[in-house]
């Protein structure tokens, strides 16, 4: 803290005075931006439709009561095939994290251009939303199950490959001396002094997002790439509101469940 000087003494201050300013403007910017990005989004907004928001909010919920709980019978098979999607979908997220999070670590990627390809690769995974991927995998290969594990694997593979890149960058570099010390190549430098010390964080990564892939693959239906999504989407273009509370119920449900199992699989691991 500076000491000023006053006509009545030195006095302690938190923050000089010119640190003061500084800060004042900087706070007036953050102010004239939000203000700005607030007119902008207001210019745009049919305000009437949001005054009868809550009425219209009101009629629809009265309308899902109660969930049509026979319509249950037609969505084991949706929810089997989001299971499918969230588990094969990190599954090859996985097997291309690997090697991608290998070549960005810079204590074993084998050359700086390699790197920089690996950090594009992340960078360009978790840039792209899943709901974007299944949408353009869709034209692809048509709507269905497969779009939608192939769009949560490339979703994936950023996620899973940043946090293990992470994490073989903060293993404890004295056991990879040690095995370097007897003669070991760089490959078994690796095998034996690398991969044992992140095998949890690999584990851990791998159900973390699978939890994830869960409530992401729940969605993906509305742009055709199957699973529980799909059954939502004709559910609601049909205004069939007791199946969307249902439904909704079913998600919530897998959610919780696929929690627990992840909170107890990551308990186990750690």
């Amino acid at each position: 803290m500076p000491l000023i000087e006053t006509p009545d003494g030195p006095v302690w201050k938190r923050r000089a005075t010119k640190e003061t300013l500084i800060r004042w403007f900087f706070w007036l910017i953050a102010l004239a931006v939000i203000a700005y990005a607030w007119k902008g989004i207001s210019d745009k907004t049919i305000w009437f439709f949001v005054q009868d928001a809550p009425r219209q909010a009101a009629d629809i919920g009265g309308r899902m009561i109660p969930p049509k709980f026979s319509y249950m019978s037609r969505l084991w098979v949706p929810v089997w095939d989001t299971l499918n999607i969230a588990t094969l979908g990190t599954v090859i997220a996985l097997f291309i994290a690997v090697p991608v999070a290998f070549a960005a670590a810079h204590n074993t990627t084998p050359h700086p251009i390699v790197r920089t390809i690996a950090i594009f690769i992340i960078v360009s995974s978790r840039s792209v939303n899943s709901l974007i991927w299944a949408l353009m995998l869709v034209f692809i290969f048509g709507p269905g199950v497969l779009a939608g594990t192939i769009a949560i694997g490339l979703r994936s593979v950023g996620f899973c490959a940043k946090l293990l890149y992470e994490g073989i960058e903060e293993i404890d570099h004295t056991q990879v001396e040690a095995i370097e010390a007897t003669g070991a190549s760089r490959a078994q430098q690796m095998v034996f002094g690398i991969v044992p010390q992140v095998l949890p964080t690999f584990a851990g990564i791998g159900v973390f997002r699978w939890d994830i892939n869960i409530r992401e693959s729940t969605i993906l239906g509305l742009v055709g790439a199957g699973g529980i999504g799909l059954e939502l989407s004709g559910s609601i273009n049909t205004l069939a509101w007791t199946q969307v509370s249902m439904i909704l119920l079913v998600i919530l449900s897998t959610v919780i469940v696929s929690e627990w199992v992840s909170a107890k699989v990551r308990g186990a691991i750690i």
